[in-house]
């Protein structure tokens, strides 16, 4: 299961890598300035969406493996529930800075290219 995972999130890198070439070459050829400002829009759009939407799903995971770990940890030694709870917590406000940090990157790259104006 994990091969294959890792071997799909492979493949979505390189795509993802890959397409701004593949598109060069066609974009050069029917371009007008306005169809080359839509296409630089458009792919801004769809860096942003991507961008937050992988570290959204890298957050999730790590947030679900952390709680799993803490309950199972609370649930061995409930003496130590306290000293758990409170790493716990930490590691969950470091972790959910990383998406928010995510989040203003590609509110970063919508406003510079003009995308709500």
């Amino acid at each position: 299961m994990k091969r294959i995972i890792s071997v799909t999130l492979l493949i979505l890198a390189l795509i993802c890598l890959l397409a701004p070439f593949a598109l060069a070459e066609e974009a050069e050829k029917a371009a007008a300035p306005a169809t080359s400002d839509s296409n630089v829009k458009a792919m801004a759009a769809i860096g942003a969406a991507l961008a937050i939407g992988i570290a959204a799903l890298g957050t999730g995971i790590g947030q679900g493996i952390g709680l799993s770990k803490a309950c199972e940890g609370v649930a061995r030694n409930p003496g130590a529930s306290g000293k758990i709870t409170t790493t716990l917590i930490i590691g969950l406000a470091m972790i959910e800075s990383l998406a928010i940090y995510a989040l203003l990157v590609s509110l970063g790259i919508l406003i510079n290219q003009k995308i709500f104006f």
